[in-house]
């Protein structure tokens, strides 16, 4: 049995997908007794169909990752107390990035892009994501994921027609410019400092962040003064936040959150 809680989280989306997706989990941790809140990332407060008409988007465009870190932060401090983060993907490194700035009670990261600093861990990772942030030929500044590379290594492991249906529901363009600023100082985390709690998650059939590489992410920030925890769920993909069993992940969470606040 959970205990009544005024605690706030904050769901942070990944890149390439609408915050509606956390839609089910929302009401999940609502009905815990959770304040809960999913922000749209900057400029993408809109459908999904909107947001795709209007493609190559120079607003989208022009998001960077240090946009996305004060947006964050300005909704955070606007809390009355600090909140519990819950990232995923790209959301998974901003909830790194605010714990840092000490913006959060503690931080959850799914599925978590690592932060800057190339390992041989790491080149599987970057070998994906470069030909999305650096079109050399094309002057786009946003793209829409195609669904070659969603069905392949973001959505695997389901049917064609899933595969599209959720792609359809979900998928929205992206900026360029806030994947390249992976290699930016920006993305830059001091793994010694002392931190709040923080819980890594792992997905088995992940094709883009394998479980060694969030492994890694979660050993580096492994320090004595601080609370790290990591798990790995089977036979669940990159967005198991889409995943039928997703419940079984948010339950996970739920317990842990519990524990350490």
């Amino acid at each position: 049995m959970y205990l009544s809680t005024t605690k706030t989280i904050v769901f942070i989306s990944g890149a390439f997908v609408s915050h509606f997706y956390w839609g089910k989990w929302l009401t999940f941790f609502e009905n815990k007794g959770y304040k809960v809140v999913a922000p749209p990332w900057l400029h993408k407060n809109d459908s999904v169909e909107n947001l795709r008409k209007q493609n190559p988007c120079i607003k989208i465009g022009s998001i960077s990752l240090f946009d996305l870190l004060c947006y964050y932060t300005e909704i955070i401090e606007k809390l009355p107390e600090k909140p519990i983060l819950v990232g995923h993907s790209y959301g998974g490194l901003l909830v790194q990035l605010l714990v840092q700035k000490d913006l959060a009670e503690a931080g959850i990261c799914i599925n978590s892009f690592p932060p800057k600093g190339f390992t041989t861990s790491k080149f599987s990772f970057y070998k994906k994501i470069i030909p999305f942030s650096f079109g050399l030929f094309s002057s786009k500044k946003t793209f829409l994921l195609p669904f070659e590379n969603w069905k392949n290594t973001f959505f695997n492991s389901f049917s064609i027609e899933e595969q599209k249906t959720e792609y359809e529901k979900f998928i929205i363009p992206e900026s360029k410019k806030a994947l390249r600023n992976l290699f930016s100082k920006n993305a830059e985390i001091n793994c010694r400092k002392k931190h709040v709690p923080l819980f890594f998650i792992s997905c088995s059939e992940d094709q883009i962040i394998p479980p060694k590489l969030v492994q890694w992410n979660f050993r580096k920030h492994r320090n004595i003064q601080s609370i790290t925890c990591y798990k790995e769920f089977g036979n669940k993909n990159h967005f198991v936040i889409l995943h039928p069993e997703w419940q079984e992940v948010a339950e996970s969470v739920a317990k842990w959150i519990e524990k350490v606040t």
